[in-house]
């Protein structure tokens, strides 16, 4: 029987931001990534590559041109393995599930509401949630004694309320203490988790243990060293596929936080619409008990190819998208 004839497209896209949003050292005022179109036969699948500045190992660049390479070798019949380039491999291998009907339909689109400012905002927002109130405050941005208030501040007025924290390693262990200080010790426990509050891992376990705040690693997690493993004062890791790989590697970090005893949290790294509602599909297939984080849209201007449920932006399709290269 003949082998179907496959099909390919690759689309680049820039979808204006949100005035002020920082990534560590640099104002973001555009998201720019690649979309991949997949047909052989009947079926498509959609896969988005959109390295994160500042985070991400490799450029759009190099990403595009890998990309082509894996494209042009997929049209032509080879089945090549996951790309060294996290975010390739993450998008191509989306793409390949979706045309093998391997990505579940069903979606997770709850999401922890990120809190970037106003406090007050955060409460109206918590108040509307249905069940579990789960938010996200980054941390780290500001001085680490208003950090603490803010949190005493949000646990204290809200008693069902569970804050996951993330400060990008940006404390030395003496600002992380001062930002613990002014957390009152009765509401601790519901900090569900602290992301990499200080500059190294060891630092780390060593103001968990001292405070009782439980913390959670994330940049570690996409080091070569990184082993997942049950560790006091550790919690959860936070996978953010983009900067992690392929989709095989996204299951084997949840299967082996769980059987850590580790929550696993499938997160953003600022991707399009089309790339959040497919991690919203990941996390409802992976980590179905757990809040993912993906609130990361309303930092975009539009949306890409398929809407987020109740989001108001505009839907912007093929015809705003650049075409790099087709079969």
């Amino acid at each position: 029987m003949a082998a179907l004839t496959r099909n390919a497209t690759l689309y680049r896209y820039c979808v204006p931001m949100e005035a002020g949003v920082v990534l560590r050292h640099q104002r973001l005022k555009t998201r720019d990534g690649l979309l991949i179109h997949l047909q052989q036969g009947e079926q498509q699948g959609w896969g988005e590559i959109a390295p994160l500045p500042e985070f991400s190992q490799e450029t759009l660049e190099q990403a595009q041109q890998a990309t082509l390479g894996w494209l042009q070798a997929w049209v032509a019949g080879e089945n090549r393995a996951a790309n060294e380039l996290p975010s390739v491999a993450f998008g191509t291998s989306c793409a390949l599930a979706e045309l093998a009907g391997q990505l579940p339909q069903q979606a997770d689109y709850r999401k922890a509401p990120l809190c970037t400012g106003d406090p007050d905002e955060l409460f109206d927002v918590l108040n509307a949630l249905p069940g579990e109130k789960v938010a996200k405050v980054k941390v780290g941005l500001y001085e680490a004694v208003r950090d603490g208030m803010v949190v005493n501040v949000l646990l204290e007025a809200l008693p069902d309320l569970k804050l996951r924290l993330d400060a990008n390693r940006s404390w030395t262990r003496a600002k992380a203490d001062g930002f613990a200080k002014y957390v009152n010790p009765a509401w601790r426990d519901r900090i569900a988790f602290l992301e990499e509050p200080c500059k190294t891992r060891e630092e780390s376990r060593d103001f968990a243990q001292a405070t009782g705040i439980a913390i959670a690693w994330d940049e570690s997690v996409r080091e070569a060293d990184f082993v997942v493993q049950a560790e006091p004062g550790v919690a959860a890791i936070v996978i953010k596929p983009t900067l992690v790989g392929s989709l095989q590697r996204c299951r084997e970090l949840v299967e082996q936080a769980h059987q850590a005893g580790l929550v696993a949290v499938i997160s953003s790294s600022i991707e399009s619409s089309l790339g959040l509602t497919q991690l919203a599909r990941i996390a409802h297939w992976l980590t179905p008990d757990t809040v993912p984080g993906l609130d990361t849209l309303n930092l975009m201007q539009a949306q890409l190819m398929r809407g987020w449920p109740e989001s108001t932006l505009p839907l912007l399709d093929t015809d705003a998208l650049e075409s790099v290269w087709r079969s």
